[in-house]
Formats: C-alpha cells, sequence, structure tokens
C-alpha cells in the first residue's frame, strides 16, 4: 500500500467547501453523541519564540464515515518576519482498521478550510435566517475562508472588513469586491453586521458592541490570555461553544472565566448538542448570539476524509511506499 502525500496545492485543489461544511456538521453531532475519541489537545510552549506547537489526535465515527487522523500544528506570531504563516501544520490520516498512514497531508490550508467550516455551521444553527452582511474583524489569511464557508451557508450580499494594516483590508476588497459588495470600515461598522466572525490574536477587547441580533463567530482567541470580544458583550449573549474544557482554558471565554465574570450559568451549551437535538438552537427570542470556536480535532479529520477522497477520486498528490512491504 502506498501513502498519498497533499502539499497545500493538492489538499485544496478538489476539496469542495460545502462538503467540509456538512462534514464537520456530523462530526459535531457525533461529538455530542459520544462516537468520538478526542484526548485533550495539547501544547508545547515557546515564549522564547513567539508560539506554540500543538498535538491534536482524534477518531470520528459520523455521517457514513469512520476515520482518524493526528495533526500536529504550530501557532508563531513573529513568521511573518521570515516569510512564514502565523499557523502551520502537519496531517497524518490513518485507517482506523490497519493503522496504515492513507495520507499525510498539509495541515496549514486544512486548518483554514475546516474553521471556517466551524464557523458556517454555527452561522446555519445561530445566526438569522434573512442574515446578508457579514463583519470581518481581521483581514489576515482566516476571512477569506470566513467569508466562502459562510456565504455557504446564508446569502452574503454585503461584507465589512476591518483591519489595522491598510493593505491587507484594501487586498481583500481587490479579492472579493467583484463577487460581494465589499467595503472597508472600523470595528464597530464590522460587528454591526448580522453575521460577525473575529479572527485576530489580541488579548484586549476590540468588539465592544455589536449589532442587536448578531450573531458572532469569535475565531481568534485560541491560547490562554486571548480575548476579542467585550465581556459585557458575552454576558448578554446566547453564547455556544465547541468545547467546554478548551473553551474555558483557551477559548473567547477564558479570560472572563478565570475572573469568575462568566461562569456555566452563562453557557446555552456546545454547538454539537444543538446539532444533535439535544439543545434548541436560534430562537424568535434570541438577540445576540456567540459561538467560541477553539478548533477541534475532530474537526480536523472530518475535513481530512473530505480533502483524503476528494484527492482520490481526482488522482490529486504524490503516492509513496512510505511504510514498505510487510514481512
Amino acid at each position: 500500500m502506498e501513502t498519498l502525500i497533499l502539499d497545500s496545492a493538492a489538499v485544496t485543489e478538489s476539496t469542495q467547501i460545502d462538503e467540509v461544511i456538512d462534514a464537520v456538521e456530523s462530526a459535531f453531532a457525533a461529538y455530542a453523541r459520544g462516537d468520538t475519541q478526542m484526548p485533550p489537545k495539547s501544547y508545547i510552549e515557546l515564549p522564547e519564540h513567539d508560539g506554540d506547537f500543538r498535538s491534536m489526535p482524534a477518531y470520528i465515527e459520523a455521517g457514513g464515515f469512520e476515520a482518524a487522523a493526528v495533526k500536529w500544528v504550530n501557532v508563531h506570531t513573529e513568521n511573518h518576519e521570515v516569510g512564514l504563516p502565523t499557523v502551520m501544520g502537519t496531517l497524518v490520516y490513518s485507517d482506523p482498521a490497519t493503522g496504515f498512514p492513507l495520507a499525510v497531508m498539509d495541515a496549514t490550508d486544512l486548518t483554514r478550510l475546516r474553521t471556517g467550516a466551524a464557523a458556517a455551521v454555527a452561522t446555519r444553527y445561530l445566526a438569522r435566517e434573512d442574515a446578508s452582511s457579514l463583519g470581518l474583524v481581521g483581514a489576515g489569511v482566516q476571512a477569506p475562508s470566513q467569508l466562502e464557508a459562510i456565504a455557504a451557508v446564508r446569502e452574503i450580499d454585503t461584507v465589512v472588513i476591518s483591519d489595522v494594516d491598510p493593505d491587507a483590508r484594501a487586498a481583500f476588497v481587490d479579492r472579493y469586491g467583484e463577487a460581494f459588495d465589499v467595503r472597508e470600515g472600523d470595528v464597530d461598522e464590522a460587528a454591526a453586521c448580522d453575521v460577525v466572525s473575529t479572527t485576530t490574536p489580541v488579548r484586549e477587547p476590540i468588539v465592544d458592541e455589536v449589532g442587536p441580533e448578531s450573531h458572532v463567530n469569535a475565531i481568534g482567541a485560541d491560547a490562554a490570555g486571548k480575548h476579542e470580544i467585550a465581556d459585557a458583550v458575552l454576558k448578554n449573549a446566547t453564547l455556544v461553544i465547541d468545547d467546554y474544557e478548551q473553551c474555558t482554558h483557551s477559548g473567547e471565554i477564558n479570560v472572563p472565566w478565570s475572573a469568575g465574570t462568566l461562569d456555566d450559568a452563562d453557557i446555552h451549551g456546545e454547538l454539537g448538542d444543538i446539532i444533535a437535538g439535544e439543545i434548541e438552537g436560534r430562537t424568535p427570542d434570541d438577540g445576540v448570539t456567540v459561538f467560541d470556536s477553539t478548533g477541534l480535532a475532530i474537526q480536523d479529520v472530518a475535513a481530512a476524509h473530505v480533502v483524503y477522497e476528494d484527492a482520490v477520486a481526482e488522482d490529486v498528490g504524490t503516492r509513496l511506499d512510505m511504510i514498505g512491504a510487510s514481512e
């Protein structure tokens, strides 16, 4: 047997975002039902390098497929100075029945895809049905994925892009200006939209107020101390999380949680429980809704399954006899 090697271009060449969204939705539901194994994300902290490594293994049985994988990913905030992405990763996708590594794939774009897909799933269940405007706080590598995925579940026509870097804002407008009504704006303008996605690494809140019925995908906080959304917004919102342990440790709620500003009574529930029908999603009485997304290994496995199956079907990638013949 051969292992399929998929570089960044191969990961995205045949992959359809609609398929990734559906697979990630199935993964969340499987998690709620107990049909997954996902040990806690482990960290290697490297403050001397302004970064860290994270190990994320998982197994999933959902939506008619069974898969297992482990992702090795980093976040190095100063990588732009050496021409590298802030976030990079490699994923090993294995056959659960034999343990054989079916594929080794670049997980940088995979992470981008599954993070956008998770926001889209949350938007599907928590945003107003008639939501048509999207505010993006942060114009980095995740912003395009947020737009492309969310536009697959809501009829987005207006996009407001906010970022401290004017060149990043302008580049985003140039890229998407023909497909959407895209304009540059400040954080307040972006946060007033029907759907808002925040993708910054800040440690002091920059979103102080949102629209009265906005749905917010809080994406940027992925380590202890990071915090994008003002405590008052979180406190007064219908607050949905992806995973209790991860969110209280390193998600958007981690800072107010540690301070005692938020507690269990403030959490509506996990997204998987909504998808599985255990608790309600958005209701007519809801105002602001917030999804705290830390990123789960089951999302990576679900996305990797889509990538692998599409790559095999389209004969994409390079095959390598990595393991060798058995003796």
